[in-house]
C-alpha cells in the first residue's frame, strides 16, 4: 500500500479529474481483502450511502500503542478513500489517531470539491468512527 506522501505526489502529477478518479479506484484495489468475519453489523459505518465495514485495532505495548484499521466498501471510489485514510491513520499512535484531522490532506488532493455531498458525508462518518474507536482504545489503555 502506498504511503500518503506517494499518494500526494501521484495526485499532483494528474491534471485531469478523470485520471484522478481512476487513480483513486486503483488505490482502492490495493486494500487487503476484508475477512468475511469482519463484515458484521457492528463494523458497518453508519452515514455512508454505500456499504462500508471498518474494523479498528490497537497493537503494541511499552507506551507505544499503534492504531490500525482494515475496511472495505461495495463502491470503488469509497474503497479509494479508505486507502487514503489507511495511509493517513494506520501505524500512528492511538493518541495521534484521536486528534488527527485528515481534511487538509483531502483538500491538498483536491478531493473536497470533487466529492459528491453523499461521499463527503460518508467520509466524515468514516473519520468520526476512526476517531471514536481510537478514543475508546486510548481510554481503555489508560485505565488498565
Amino acid at each position: 500500500m502506498p504511503n500518503i506522501s506517494d499518494i500526494t505526489a501521484d495526485f499532483s502529477l494528474l491534471d485531469d479529474w478523470e485520471d484522478r478518479y481512476r487513480y483513486l479506484i486503483e488505490l482502492g484495489r490495493t486494500l487487503p481483502p476484508l475477512p468475511e468475519a469482519l463484515r458484521t453489523d457492528a463494523n458497518k459505518v453508519r452515514g455512508c450511502a454505500s456499504q462500508v465495514w471498518l474494523a479498528t485495532s490497537m497493537k503494541g505495548t511499552d507506551g507505544r500503542r499503534e492504531f490500525g484499521f482494515v475496511a472495505d466498501s461495495d463502491a470503488h471510489i469509497v474503497r479509494g478513500l479508505i486507502a487514503i485514510l489507511a495511509a493517513i491513520y494506520n501505524g500512528r499512535s492511538v493518541d495521534a489517531a484521536v486528534s488527527l484531522d485528515p481534511h487538509p490532506v483531502f483538500a491538498k488532493l483536491g478531493l473536497n470539491e470533487h466529492l459528491t455531498p453523499q461521499r463527503s458525508n460518508g467520509l466524515a462518518s468514516m473519520v468520526a468512527r476512526i476517531r471514536t474507536d481510537a478514543s475508546a482504545m486510548a481510554q481503555a489503555a489508560d485505565a488498565s
